[in-house]
């Protein structure tokens, strides 16, 4: 089965836009894992617009589960992971004032510094994962600079989905038997949904884990929180 972890960046959302502690990230984190997640996922920013870096620190004694925290490798990022020691560090190349991440890693360009960074995640003893467009030359060059994993930037497939286009799939079908055939773990995130997941989950060979946050937190204002882990984790079967 399909590992699921549920990303919370917007709970600190909410919670910074009123101040305070409510909701409570910490106390979140403990309860979508009590109710059948098998992993959390942050995504720390510089200007730490919602989960902040404390955060990440308060969350490492929680998750007993696997524990997920992405972003741009910069200095006080690396510093940050290398200090809490999560179960996996997922490489994102979103800038300063992104709203949200937009595209995958160019592996060929960045080879040497994605080679250094996952080097120092890796002999620390932490799992590593890149985020990566569907195309193969990227994936390759993920693969050389010794991750353990990919994580799918799946946007592209969720839009065209969303408009009927199935076919979508394709170029993420053959982007993860790839990355099978050449030992690269597949991870996926970014727009994924009740509605979208369980084609993409049957159409991804080997898939791993997906990290879903937006979409599960809007669906749970409706439906509620427990009742859309369960939700998920029965498309992922």
């Amino acid at each position: 089965m399909t590992k699921l972890s549920v990303n919370i960046n917007k709970i600190a959302t909410l919670r910074n836009s009123r101040g305070g502690n409510t909701p409570n990230v910490v106390q979140f984190a403990k309860d979508v894992q009590r109710f059948g997640a098998e992993g959390v996922t942050v995504h720390p920013r510089p200007d730490e617009r919602h989960i902040k870096y404390q955060d990440t620190r308060d969350l490492k004694s929680v998750v007993y589960t696997e524990f997920n925290v992405e972003g741009n490798p910069i200095t006080s990022f690396v510093d940050l992971v290398l200090e809490v020691k999560p179960t996996q560090v997922t490489l994102v190349p979103d800038t300063v004032d992104a709203l949200t991440s937009d595209a995958g890693w160019d592996t060929l360009k960045y080879k040497h510094f994605l080679t250094e960074v996952v080097s120092e995640f890796k002999s620390n003893g932490i799992r590593t994962s890149i985020f990566v467009d569907p195309v193969l030359e990227m994936i390759e060059g993920a693969k050389a600079t010794g991750t353990d994993r990919i994580e799918l930037y799946t946007e592209t497939f969720a839009h065209q989905y969303n408009l009927g286009n199935k076919n979508a799939i394709e170029p993420f079908t053959k982007a993860a038997e790839l990355s099978n055939k050449i030992g690269l773990g597949v991870n996926a995130g970014h727009d994924l949904s009740l509605d979208n997941i369980k084609f993409f989950k049957n159409n991804i060979p080997g898939l791993l884990e997906v990290s879903i946050g937006h979409a599960l937190v809007s669906e749970s204002l409706y439906l509620g929180i427990e009742n859309v882990v369960q939700m998920y984790l029965h498309k992922l079967k």
